[in-house]
C-alpha cells in the first residue's frame, strides 16, 4: 500500500458561519466554492478549492478551533496576501525562519490557524 496524495484538508467551522467561510476563503484567498455532494449537503459547511487543493470546512457542534494543528498553503504573492489579509483585518503573525520559504500564519475567522508559505528564490 502506498499512499498516492492528499485529498483535501477538514477545518472545523460553527454552525452557521457558512458566509463567514466564504468571505474568508473565497473572498481573501482566492479559492473558489465546489457544491458538496447532496447527501452531505445538509450537514452544513462548505467546501472551497482551486487546482488540487481542496479546503473542506464542517460544521461541529462542539466546536473548538485548531490553534495548533493547520493547513500550510504555498502562494505566488506572498506580501500581497498579508496586505489583502491585514487590509481585510486579520491579523498575521510572523514565526521563526523556515529555511527555504518567507511565511506568516493568519486564523480563518473561527480561529483555526493557516500557514501561508513562499518560496525563497534561490
Amino acid at each position: 500500500m502506498t499512499i498516492l496524495r492528499l485529498d483535501h484538508v477538514q477545518l472545523a467551522m460553527p454552525e452557521g458561519g457558512e458566509d463567514k467561510a466564504r468571505t474568508f476563503y473565497a473572498g481573501l484567498l482566492g479559492l473558489q466554492e465546489v457544491a458538496k455532494p447532496a447527501n452531505l449537503a445538509g450537514r452544513g459547511g462548505c467546501w472551497f478549492a482551486r487546482g488540487d487543493v481542496r479546503v473542506h470546512l464542517g460544521v461541529a457542534k462542539d466546536f473548538i478551533a485548531a490553534t495548533k494543528a493547520h493547513p500550510a498553503f504555498v502562494v505566488d504573492d506572498l506580501s500581497g496576501l498579508l496586505k489583502r489579509l491585514e487590509t481585510a483585518g486579520c491579523p498575521v503573525v510572523e514565526d521563526e525562519p523556515l529555511e527555504g520559504y518567507d511565511r506568516f500564519y493568519v486564523n480563518d475567522p473561527f480561529g483555526n490557524r493557516i500557514e501561508m508559505m513562499q518560496p525563497l528564490e534561490p
